[in-house]
């Protein structure tokens, strides 16, 4: 399922007028379904950004995945 988020000002006027958040997530299946689901304020915050690494309650960092798949090859050598 892909994913994407979009401000809402971005999207038709007959659309705008409906989703009353800034944001909207807009998911797309594979059987060509698509839902706009509006994003609310709380789930824009800095501990659901997607950049801190796989894990948003900040365990596990893009550095500490790095460093675990490094050593996960040192010991299959």
């Amino acid at each position: 399922m892909a994913e994407i988020v979009l401000q809402t000002r971005a999207l038709p006027e007959p659309l705008l007028r409906l989703i009353s958040s800034d944001n909207v997530k807009i998911q797309a299946d594979t059987n060509g379904e698509i839902r706009l689901i509006p994003v609310k304020e709380s789930m824009e915050s800095v501990n659901n950004c997607p950049f801190l690494g796989m894990y948003t309650d900040g365990k596990l960092t893009v550095d500490g995945y790095l460093e675990r798949k490094r050593r996960d090859k040192e010991l299959e050598l």
